[in-house]
């Protein structure tokens, strides 16, 4: 996030969806040479005539397909591959690495073989598939993703608004005590993070939010690493300070980079921070996908931070899916420009996906233009708050939406 108030949108990463299968065929067949009588022998090219009328043998995977390729560690998913010209009661052997494969030798009936596909680890996981059969010999592979079972949705605000009367503070409090369910953390924004005296008033909003079930995190900016790691130790140290362990549940660390070059600036201040307190939390924002170093760096990384409709194209697979090496409650979503509740309910589904894996998720009706640097996606409670989180509440629950 940007100074001074509010973060810059990154753009997202663009889609990437990977290929369904790789496909390796082959086929044989051959003349016989005429005996010794002076008949004439085969040709050659009646001999490739006389092969490429065999039928062909190729294998293709065509479940689990594109886009339901990432599951939890543990639950059984359906692999099946296609094989035509392999004739019924051929074999189909699978691997894949430490998963568990029933059965590892299935048979082919009409052309498909299939079997079912248990993850045991986190990550990606490659199955591979081999066929032997009178009419040839082929393989394939998928690269599918296991992550760990999910936890439930929690709600992040960058709650980046001056606590006066009647102020969005108010009706964060009251959320949360709507839906005790939800776990809502809010990011305290006091003067960016630099200030030498307690806010009373921020004092008095903190202080209400919290007894409504809330939790805060102190907001400090880093510059990309640019900025000295003693300021923002100092920032850290009067957040402590001056509200307190009471109030202060852990820390927000912005404009995170996502170089490796800076990733010893960051696990300095997240060993900073976890020495202060054990139990302090530390969401990094470098709001894209970084490198997997950088979960060393921080409990909650904020992996994608732009616009709502963007959100469709966020795909971890794209980046190698390590993503999926880590629980959704260590990865993060900040959305702006989800115009209305359909839109947002579209979103909290969208991350509740497998494929996308978030634990953490804010999204508005605020505006922000990256291009032009014009708007503040942060600067109140979208429209539709109280309906945010009854979505989040529902989907957690598997329950019902409620209604826009």
């Amino acid at each position: 996030m940007a100074q001074p108030i509010f973060p810059n949108a990154r753009a997202a990463l663009p889609a990437c969806l990977l290929a369904a299968a790789g496909l390796l065929g082959a086929c044989g067949g051959g003349g016989s040479a005429g005996e010794n009588t002076g008949a004439a022998t085969t040709s050659p090219t009646a001999q490739d005539a006389k092969a490429s009328a065999l039928p062909a043998t190729a294998l293709a995977f065509t479940a689990p397909d594109d886009g339901s390729d990432v599951f939890d560690v543990g639950t059984a998913v359906g692999v099946s591959v296609e094989a035509p010209g392999a004739e019924d009661g051929a074999t189909v052997v699978f691997s894949a690495g430490t998963a568990a494969i029933l059965p590892v030798a299935a048979t082919v009936r009409a052309g498909t073989a299939s079997a079912s596909f248990t993850a045991s680890v986190p990550g990606p996981q490659v199955i591979s598939a081999t066929l032997a059969s009178s009419s040839g010999a082929a393989s394939a592979s998928r690269t599918v993703y296991a992550r760990p079972a999910p936890a439930p949705i929690e709600v992040l605000v960058p709650a980046y608004f001056y606590p006066s009367e009647g102020s969005p503070w108010d009706a964060l409090g009251a959320g949360a005590r709507a839906y005790p369910g939800v776990a809502v953390t809010a990011i305290l924004n006091p003067d960016n993070g630099v200030f030498k005296r307690a806010n009373p008033e921020f004092t008095a909003a903190a202080g209400s939010f919290v007894q409504s079930g809330g939790r805060l995190l102190g907001y400090v900016y880093t510059r990309y690493g640019a900025r000295s790691a003693s300021t923002v130790k100092r920032n850290i140290d009067s957040y402590l300070q001056l509200y307190g362990r009471g109030l202060i549940s852990g820390f927000f660390i912005d404009e995170m980079s996502t170089s490796p070059k800076r990733l010893a600036y960051y696990l300095d201040l997240y060993t900073y921070i976890k020495g202060r307190d054990a139990g302090l939390r530390v969401v990094g924002n470098p709001g894209t996908q970084s490198t997997s170093g950088y979960l060393g760096a921080a409990d909650t990384l904020v992996n994608f931070e732009n616009r709502s409709p963007a959100f469709a194209g966020y795909d971890p697979r794209a980046d190698g899916g390590w993503l999926y090496q880590a629980a959704n409650t260590r990865q993060a979503a900040l959305l702006h420009d989800a115009p209305d509740c359909a839109a947002m309910q579209q979103a909290v589904r969208a991350a509740a996906t497998p494929l996308r894996n978030t634990g953490m998720l804010y999204v508005t009706d605020d505006q922000f233009n990256p291009d032009t640097g014009e708007g503040n996606p942060w600067d109140t409670l979208p429209g539709y708050w109280l309906r945010f989180l009854g979505t989040v509440d529902a989907v957690n629950r598997g329950a019902t939406l409620p209604a826009c």
